[in-house]
C-alpha cells in the first residue's frame, strides 16, 4: 500500500536512498516501527458469517476470527489454531483472499509506546470441517456467533470485517458466493 503523500514513479527510489534527515515524513525504516503479523478467516454459510466478539475494547466489537501469528507458526497454521480457540471449529482453508495493512500511529496504540505499528493481516476463506461452536476461555474474544450477512452493517465492528467481506465478494469465480452452495 502506497502512502497517499508518497511521490509516484522513479523519485521514490531516489528518496529511499537519501539521508534520513532528508526523507519525507512518511518514510520510515522497518527498524523504526513494530510489525504484527496476523491471520484471519472468513467463514460463511447459508447467508451468515462467523464473527468473534473482541473483548479488549469497551464496548466489545465484532471481528473476523483469527489473530496473531506466533514466531514458530506459518500463517496457515496460525489461522487454523486461532479459529479453533475462538470459535470451537476445525477449519480447512479454501483460498487466500488477500492481505490488508493497517498503519497505527504510536499515540493510537493500546500499548504505551513511542513506536508506530504496522499490522499485516492475512485474510483467508475457510470452511468448517469439525468441532462445535464454543466460547473462547481467557482469550481476546468472548463469543463467536453466526451473523446474518444482512445484519453486518448495523453491528459494532472493526474495519477488518468490511475489508474481509470486500475481498471475499471481489475475488474468485463466484465473487462471494456462499461456500456452502459451491
Amino acid at each position: 500500500m502506497r502512502h497517499p503523500a508518497a511521490p509516484q514513479g522513479p523519485p521514490l527510489a531516489r528518496t529511499r536512498h537519501a539521508q534520513a534527515r532528508q526523507r519525507p515524513r512518511w518514510f520510515m525504516n522497518y527498524l523504526d516501527y513494530d510489525t504484527r503479523l496476523a491471520a484471519y478467516a472468513l467463514v460463511a454459510r447459508d447467508e451468515h458469517i462467523l464473527l468473534s466478539l473482541w473483548n479488549e475494547v469497551v464496548p466489545g466489537r465484532w471481528t473476523m476470527p483469527g489473530g496473531g501469528v506466533e514466531f514458530h507458526e506459518t500463517v496457515e497454521a496460525a489461522v487454523i489454531r486461532e479459529l479453533r480457540e475462538e470459535t470451537g471449529y476445525d477449519v480447512s482453508l479454501v483460498r487466500l483472499l488477500g492481505v490488508d495493512t493497517l498503519l497505527v500511529p504510536a499515540a493510537d496504540r493500546r500499548l504505551e509506546t513511542e513506536r508506530p505499528l504496522k499490522a499485516v493481516r492475512i485474510v483467508f476463506e475457510a470452511t468448517i470441517t469439525g468441532g462445535e461452536l464454543a466460547r473462547e476461555v481467557n482469550g481476546s474474544t468472548d463469543e463467536a456467533r453466526w451473523i446474518p450477512l444482512a445484519d453486518v452493517p448495523a453491528l459494532r465492528r472493526v474495519p477488518l470485517v468490511d475489508v474481509a467481506l470486500a475481498l471475499w465478494r471481489a475475488t474468485g469465480p463466484e465473487r462471494g458466493a456462499d461456500p456452502a452452495r459451491r
